[in-house]
């Protein structure tokens, strides 16, 4: 199953912005004069607390006191920059001394000097960039967002006693967006690691991160919804929240009320570049396990199916003959992939995986990528009006490239 081939109901019609700041030459944005650019290691003391969050009466209401989070788990959370180059294309200059670099598109004579500029050629631009990550293991393992270290020669990662080191990229999967750094350090503070599967909506969380390169800043919100797909992310069942999250932010962890981190800080909707109360977090179980595989082998091996799907809408349900509108259609099946090889049919509805019911499209991808390729799995499904089970040998995923 790859991403061009996973259909889903909760696209929303407009753009997502990585939440990272990058900078080409010189840093784009200015701040008061200022340029802006589940592992529980027993060797930290501050990670066994559970913090107590209390409540603060204010007109009446209840509010959380994130105070003790910050407090305890805040010096896990770091700040990461990276410098780099980037491959870039200018047009050429056979004349060798008329500065036709610069055209205004809108100029009548833009078309003829394009014609004496020849071709383009390639260059090298600097490029810079922050993000933020965290701690997760005491020897120096952080993990933080694939796209704020992708292109980077050089990473730097500043701890908040103002430390800062050189750091190794371990590895980097694009696909769930997850990278992992290491520095050279012993008896770091580390996070704790949560369950986002137990985690409700409207429930508080918090972020702690460097948007726009501000250090240890926190912002607190809730749980919108879990369980979304994103264009170009259908392996990932993202939470989404309204935490205010913005250029920088990236990587740095999401915390539950009992000072749990239960997601990376990854993605924003916006229309402005900046926080308009939709942000998305990629769930810590998906990122520890990229963290394992990246860790032992440099690379994340994944499931496919091999095949298109959309939700059951009550219209195809009444159709097919099922009672309620429930499962996973399948919309088109790849010719030769696993899944026409174990017999399935577009107009088949996948019920069950491994015995697990499927209420949205939004499931199956996961699950199926969670699989190790060649692994064979059961699926039940409602096929020409009758329940079958059937079993798929499931192929490799191609990683983003």
């Amino acid at each position: 199953m790859s991403h061009s081939t996973i259909s889903t109901a909760n696209k929303v019609p407009s753009l997502y912005l990585k939440a990272t700041a990058i900078g080409v030459l010189a840093a784009a944005c200015t701040l008061g004069g200022y340029a802006l650019s589940q592992h529980t290691s027993p060797a930290s003391a501050q990670a066994a607390t559970v913090p107590t969050v209390a409540a603060t009466s204010r007109a009446g209401m209840n509010l959380p006191d994130f105070s003790s989070i910050v407090e305890q788990q805040g010096p896990a959370v770091v700040h990461v920059s990276i410098s780099g180059k980037v491959k870039t294309r200018s047009q050429g200059n056979p004349f060798g001394g008329f500065p036709f670099g610069q055209v205004d598109p809108d100029d009548p004579f833009a078309e003829l000097f394009r014609r004496f500029q020849g071709p383009s050629q390639p260059q090298e631009a600097p490029v810079s960039g922050l993000g933020s990550g965290f701690i997760v293991k005491s020897d120096g393992v952080v993990l933080t967002n694939a796209h704020v270290v992708a292109d980077a020669d050089e990473v730097t990662v500043k701890l908040q006693d103002k430390r800062e080191f050189k750091a190794k990229v371990v590895g980097i999967d694009r696909t769930s967006d997850v990278a992992v750094l290491k520095i050279d350090a012993d008896n770091l503070p580390t996070v704790r690691i949560g369950n986002p599967s137990s985690t409700k909506v409207g429930e508080w969380v918090l972020a702690i991160g460097s948007p726009f390169g501000l250090d240890n800043t926190v912002t607190a919100g809730i749980v919108s919804a879990k369980s979304r797909t994103l264009p170009d992310d259908g392996y990932t069942p993202f939470l989404q929240t309204d935490v205010a999250i913005n250029p920088g932010n990236s990587g740095g962890p999401l915390f539950n009320l009992a000072g749990e981190v239960i997601g990376i800080n990854s993605q924003i909707y916006s229309r402005s570049g900046g926080y308009q109360g939709l942000s998305f977090a990629i769930p810590i179980d998906v990122a520890m396990k990229v963290e394992g595989q990246l860790l032992a082998h440099g690379k994340v091996e994944r499931g496919r199916l091999g095949v298109i799907i959309q939700d059951v809408s009550p219209e195809v349900a009444n159709l097919a003959g099922l009672d309620k509108p429930t499962g996973v259609l399948v919309q088109s099946v790849e010719k030769g992939g696993p899944a026409d090889k174990a017999g399935l049919l577009p107009g088949d509805v996948i019920l069950k995986f491994e015995g697990k019911p499927l209420d949205t499209s939004a499931t199956l991808p996961a699950l199926v990528a969670d699989q190790k390729p060649g692994t064979s799995i059961t699926l039940s499904i409602w096929h020409r009006g009758k329940p079958k089970e059937v079993s798929v040998k499931l192929g490799e995923q191609k990683a983003k490239g």
